[in-house]
């Protein structure tokens, strides 16, 4: 890696270092990291989703299977091409000891591929971002990543995710990932004072 990217580390850690050691911070890590362990909380939000048959369940399920694949393919080929060393140590907590190298961060790029991709509404996408950004700064705490490991599996995980979208959309035609409703006022001549359509979208 470059010095930039040394320099770009160096501050990062140095933002985090106060805050380990402190037992709430270092559970609240060590939770996020293992609730986006495997997939763990994505595969939990998608079977809320799929609860009921129809489109809904198939996009929930087809989404996950799409990020999931997706993310570890693409992890492993950055991974085995990069070859980076994981930092020195590590923090010591219940979490589960990394084996592979370190750039990308694989929980991280896993995160976000699947918060764009299993994502229905906007608001859904920005809560989902929040969560797979408080997973990566979750790994850089535990020092399971260097900084800049993280950056990288945030943006190829982004890039993926938004790519995946479209593409499962178009194979899950009738999901609320497609529709949309916008509602249309209409005012005098053809009603009784005013009239309101609501009109869906496909």
């Amino acid at each position: 890696m470059t010095s930039k990217t040394s320099n770009i580390d160096e501050a990062v850690e140095a933002a985090f270092e106060p805050l380990r050691g402190n037992p709430q911070a270092d559970r609240a890590a060590a939770v996020l990291s293992n609730l986006a362990d495997y997939g763990l909380i994505w595969v939990v939000l998608a079977g809320l989703k799929a609860r009921r048959r129809g489109p809904d369940r198939r996009r929930a399920v087809v989404a996950l299977a799409a990020a999931g694949f997706s993310s570890l393919i693409v992890s492993r080929v950055v991974k085995d091409a990069i070859a980076r060393e994981r930092p020195d140590e590590h923090l010591v907590m219940t979490v589960r000891t990394p084996s592979s190298s370190s750039f990308p961060s694989g929980h991280t790029l896993a995160a976000f591929c699947t918060a764009f991709v299993l994502a229905d509404t906007d608001a859904q996408t920005v809560a989902n971002v929040g969560f797979a950004a408080a997973v990566a700064a979750s790994r850089v705490h535990l020092r399971a990543h260097h900084p800049s490991d993280v950056i990288g599996g945030a943006a190829i995980g982004s890039v993926l995710g938004l790519g995946l979208r479209p593409v499962v959309n178009l194979i899950t035609p009738g999901s609320r990932g497609r529709s949309r409703s916008r509602r249309v006022g209409r005012r005098g001549g053809g009603g009784i004072g005013g009239e309101e359509v609501v009109l869906k979208e496909l």
